[in-house]
């Protein structure tokens, strides 16, 4: 495909997010048009970018289908400088997504390998989000206590419970998306965390690799 193409093929998926309510905020259809997937996927697998479908990138990851990027980047209601702490880098594609709805703010993502970690800091780089998107190599669970507190918490991948350490660095006021394990599913939640409690609110099922 040409770039021409490929561009083409993007407005037409935002436009079809867009129809169907998944992208809602303008921060979020910006972000969407404005991040080139395409960049994010290898070669062999390229002309599937903009079809709204995870794709198996390398080592049993995969880039999540654009729809669910799209809807968890809108759950933790974008604006400007806000501070996020992503677990699961995968390819880069959507902190650097969710990098682009903040505008002036800082996504710092971690991933638990290496070669995934190294794969996604250089797709970072190569897309001019470096200054914007952070990328950490380690143990995903137990967040970025250094750049605590965060706005928002994303997780990538389907835990068993809420690690605690990703609850304790999300700052009062923030919330949490992240995909749990329960009764033999995958079901998505939305914490939200204030002065008095924890409030959890299921938003739909999903299939995600699990939390390592």
């Amino acid at each position: 495909m040409e770039l021409n193409d490929f561009e083409k093929a993007r407005r037409r998926l935002i436009d079809d997010l867009k129809a169907d309510g998944i992208i809602v905020s303008r921060e979020v259809e910006e972000a969407m048009l404005s991040v080139p997937r395409h960049l994010f996927i290898p070669n062999y697998i390229r002309h599937y970018a903009y079809q709204d479908t995870p794709l198996v990138v390398m080592k049993g990851q995969t880039i999540s289908a654009p729809h669910m990027v799209a809807m968890m980047c809108e759950l933790i209601k974008p604006r400007r400088g806000m501070k996020i702490l992503e677990v699961g880098a995968g390819t880069g594609y959507q902190a650097c997504v969710c990098a682009k709805a903040i505008q002036d703010g800082v996504v710092y993502s971690v991933e638990i390998d290496p070669f995934i970690a190294l794969y996604a800091a250089i797709n970072v780089i190569h897309v001019g989000f470096s200054s914007m998107v952070k990328v950490y190599q380690g143990d995903g669970k137990l967040g970025l206590p250094k750049h605590a507190p965060f706005d928002a918490v994303l997780v990538t991948a389907a835990a068993s419970t809420i690690p605690q350490p990703l609850l304790n660095q999300l700052a009062v006021g923030g919330v949490m998306v992240i995909p749990l394990k329960e009764d033999g599913y995958q079901k998505l939640y939305v914490i939200e965390k204030d002065k008095e409690e924890v409030r959890k609110r299921f938003i739909t099922y999903v299939s995600f690799v699990d939390l390592k």
